[in-house]
């Protein structure tokens, strides 16, 4: 596992990356490899949503669990799949929600980098995940570095927003100060659970209010097509 990150996200987890639990899941990491198991998303694209959206760019929060675990999906960011991979049905529930939220037309691809560039920090809480097995890197030590880069954003930013889908998002809660912060909870966008409180959360509209309430600029959710 190379670390490759973006320089203010490296000078706040730099810590976190010495720590004896990061060199168990690099060993595990490394282990794997030797062993001929490869694991999504590819080595360039693991610390996709820390170097495209820097510390003091982040607006928002979109915690997701582990990446995709199908053949070409994951890319590095929560609930994004690169272009030309058909959208996963939790997406297109992302994207009905937000039409429903904010009349914007569902996208026709599923690549949410144009998020990213916008501030929201599209992060699971585990980074990687072996083809075809959900939640086998669960426990690795990923969880240390994400909790840790929570931690920091809610520390030393004010006004952003978490928008925490599911059980294992909402796990994160404790690690956020909701004085400083608005924390939005919903049931996860998967087709078992989306009936549950996502479909009609309006958490898209609710986050640029906020925004731009504390004097911030509203995220474009609009995707390219």
């Amino acid at each position: 596992m190379t670390i490759q990150l973006e320089s203010s996200w490296l000078s706040r987890l730099q810590d976190v990356f010495a720590l004896p639990s990061t060199d168990e899941l690099r060993n595990f990491l490394r282990n794997a490899l030797k062993e001929g198991k490869h694991f999504y998303p590819p080595n360039k694209d693991i610390f996709n949503s820390f170097n495209t959206t820097p510390f003091n760019e982040v607006k928002a929060v979109i915690l997701g669990q582990d990446p995709y675990h199908g053949k070409g999906q994951a890319h590095g960011f929560s609930f994004s799949v690169q272009m030309g991979v058909p959208i996963p049905h939790s997406l297109h529930n992302i994207f009905r929600e937000l039409h429903n939220d904010l009349s914007i037309p569902p996208s026709r691809h599923g690549c949410l980098l144009h998020w990213a560039q916008e501030g929201v920090l599209l992060l699971n809480s585990v980074l990687t995940v072996f083809p075809n097995k959900p939640r086998s890197h669960k426990d690795r030590g990923w969880e240390v570095i994400t909790d840790e880069a929570i931690r920091r954003l809610n520390n030393e930013r004010e006004y952003l927003v978490f928008m925490l889908w599911g059980n294992d998002a909402q796990q994160k809660s404790s690690l956020i100060s909701p004085e400083r912060h608005l924390v939005l909870t919903a049931s996860h966008p998967s087709p078992k659970s989306a009936q549950r409180s996502f479909f009609g959360c309006g958490h898209f509209s609710r986050a640029n209010a906020y925004l731009e309430e504390n004097g911030m600029p509203p995220i474009n959710w609009q995707l390219p097509q």
